[in-house]
């Protein structure tokens, strides 16, 4: 079968195909720039050199992999087909990246690290080789005739390309069976993180979508060996499946992280909300409003709120009245409150009534310190029950009630 070389005309339609690549590029970039702090702060991390080498791996493929780029390096360094060499190269590396991302990320524990340097040595050493041999037979093959995007059909019978071609193929093939392989082993362990199993899930589907993409490749190299024409495997399905399989890969390993980071800053949020009801009643007693911040980070407003409320309760604990304390707790378990939900309904009644009824004790009276490690510590439990009034309500007016007249109705 002839095959003319690639005339100008076909690039037009090409320019079509460029955002199956660059969306993913793009996409894998956002995830490089988000984990990119975390890496240089944390570099001797292994876990996060993978994670990094990964991410920047994966974009580099997909940039040049674009037929505008393929187009581009071919012509720069003045050698047909050029690009084809460094772009498996690439492919290469990225599956040996994959490879290295679970032996680290599973080779945390310190009785598996000599198996994992065993491990990453056995791994760099292999694809380090691979890459070598797909420069050698580059070099031996003859392929004068540029190819921008079949190339893998077009030289699927040549000498040496032929070759170079199926090794890249394999050892990418082989890379994603083993990961794909202990992924699901993993994902099936008990007692993993929600969000690691979600980015685990991920992963595996990434990996199997980069399986269709080694199958599409094959099966139209084949198809060509036996004299059938099924080139559109090659153009059309391989870049797209390589194009989902990354997209997914890039979220498999940003959902752990951000999925952690994002439960956290919301738990911090939900603290600091759940703190508002025991702030405002504290209002008087502090004699001014909460300070803020708009640009403070969360945590800074959850421990600045934290702050105010406690050292409102400090001025107030010495005017807190004990003995009403007290009522207010056998009232709350007389209406069935569990005993913490009623010690802290106790002590949200004792400083509504302090608060209210603005009680003074003068300083220096002889009366004991009062014990504030309750207090102090079970804020976000006493702020808590302050959202339920008509059950403060409840409490406070049984409490009211005196002891002989409780007992009498009882």
């Amino acid at each position: 079968m002839t095959h003319p070389q690639l005339a100008e005309g076909p690039v037009e339609f090409l320019s079509g195909l460029y955002i199956s690549f660059w969306l993913p590029g793009l996409v894998l970039g956002a995830a490089l720039a988000i984990k990119l702090p975390s890496i240089v702060k944390l570099w001797r991390d292994p876990l996060l050199r993978a994670v990094g080498g990964l991410l920047l791996l994966a974009c580099m493929v997909f940039v040049f992999a674009a037929p505008g780029t393929i187009a581009w390096t071919n012509r720069v360094v003045g050698v047909p087909n050029i690009a084809a060499p460094w772009v498996y190269s690439l492919i290469t590396a990225l599956s040996a990246s994959w490879l290295l991302l679970v032996v680290h990320w599973r080779g945390g524990h310190t009785d598996r690290r000599e198996r994992t340097r065993r491990a990453t040595r056995w791994v760099v050493s292999v694809y380090a080789t691979v890459v070598a041999a797909l420069w050698v037979l580059f070099a031996l093959a003859d392929v004068p005739v540029e190819q921008i995007e079949d190339l893998d059909t077009y030289y699927a019978s040549t000498p040496f390309m032929r070759e170079e071609i199926l090794l890249y193929l394999i050892v990418h093939t082989v890379a994603c069976l083993i990961t794909a392989r202990l992924i699901w082993t993993w994902i099936r362990t008990e007692g993993l993180d929600g969000w690691l199993r979600w980015g685990l899930r991920f992963l595996s589907v990434g990996y199997v979508t980069n399986l269709a993409f080694s199958a599409a490749k094959f099966t139209a190299i084949i198809a060509r060996w036996t004299g059938h024409d099924l080139d559109w495997l090659n153009t059309n399905v391989a870049p797209s499946a390589a194009c989902v399989g990354a997209t997914m890969v890039a979220v498999g390993v940003i959902v752990p992280h951000a999925g952690q980071y994002l439960q956290e800053r919301l738990l911090v949020r939900r603290r600091r909300r759940g703190l508002r009801p025991l702030a405002r009643l504290l209002r008087p007693v502090a004699g001014r409003h909460e300070p803020f911040v708009l640009r403070a980070a969360p945590e800074i407003r959850l421990i600045r709120r934290e702050t105010y409320i406690r050292d409102a309760l400090l001025l107030l604990s010495r005017h807190l009245d004990d003995d009403l304390r007290r009522r207010a707790h056998a009232a709350a378990l007389a209406l069935g409150a569990d005993p913490d939900r009623a010690q802290a309904l106790a002590v949200a009644v004792t400083i509504a009534d302090a608060v209210e009824s603005g009680r003074r004790v003068p300083d220096g009276d002889g009366a004991a310190e009062p014990d504030t490690t309750y207090l102090l510590r079970e804020i976000h439990a006493v702020s808590g029950v302050l959202r339920r009034p008509d059950e403060i309500k409840a409490v406070r007016a049984r409490a009211a009630v005196p002891a002989e007249s409780m007992s009498a109705h009882e």
